[in-house]
């Protein structure tokens, strides 16, 4: 690719970023072509349907992602490394208004453009919750698709302002039913609000 036409699309796809963190996935691809200042065709040329545009975006997060685990793998606890993964999984979901959806869809669909990096990213979750429960630190009965639909019903409380300032209380309550009692930890959740 040439220079020109690599700025180009790196210039597009941090605008469509902006763009979904403020609007949500389902954002326009004409107000993302509007933002760029570039008319629609030109966004089409470089991303002929949402769904390219969107993998090319999340991909450099999916294979962060998918790195941190590898890392954290090697470098921490089984416990601490599937905690500590979890939330960042979480928290990217959460910056990325909608993107949940698209992810549970992708995982079931082979032919989606995301389909890929999202089953690549659910397998290095799943590696961290294997290593915590053969170490007896993570329940048995759970494995690497609900840990991924424990990512995505996470991510949605965020996404909903009325529960949002709950989100961060409810993932140390998620994290502690994950981890036995053997890794059982204080999971760094917020302060419990005062109403029942």
């Amino acid at each position: 690719m040439r220079a020109d036409a690599r700025k180009n699309r790196d210039h597009l796809l941090a605008v469509a970023g902006t763009a979904i963190t403020e609007q949500g996935v389902d954002v326009s691809l004409r107000d993302i072509a509007r933002r760029a200042d570039v008319g629609l065709a030109t966004l089409l040329r470089h991303f002929p349907t949402r769904e390219a545009l969107l993998e090319a975006l999340l991909r450099t997060s999916f294979d962060e992602l998918t790195a941190k685990a590898g890392e954290l793998e090697t470098s921490s606890s089984p416990e601490v490394a599937l905690v500590s993964w979890l939330r960042d999984c979480v928290a990217w979901t959460t910056e990325y208004r909608g993107v949940t959806v698209l992810m549970a869809a992708a995982i079931e669909d082979t032919e989606s453009a995301l389909h890929a990096s999202c089953v690549t990213l659910r397998a290095a979750g799943a590696r961290l919750l294997t290593r915590a429960q053969a170490a007896g630190m993570a329940r048995s009965d759970i494995d690497g698709a609900d840990l991924f639909a424990l990512v995505a019903m996470l991510a949605w409380l965020g996404d909903q302002p009325s529960l949002a300032p709950r989100a961060d209380r409810l993932f140390g309550v998620v994290a502690s039913a994950i981890l036995t009692s053997a890794g059982s930890q204080p999971c760094q959740g917020g302060t419990p609000p005062s109403e029942p």
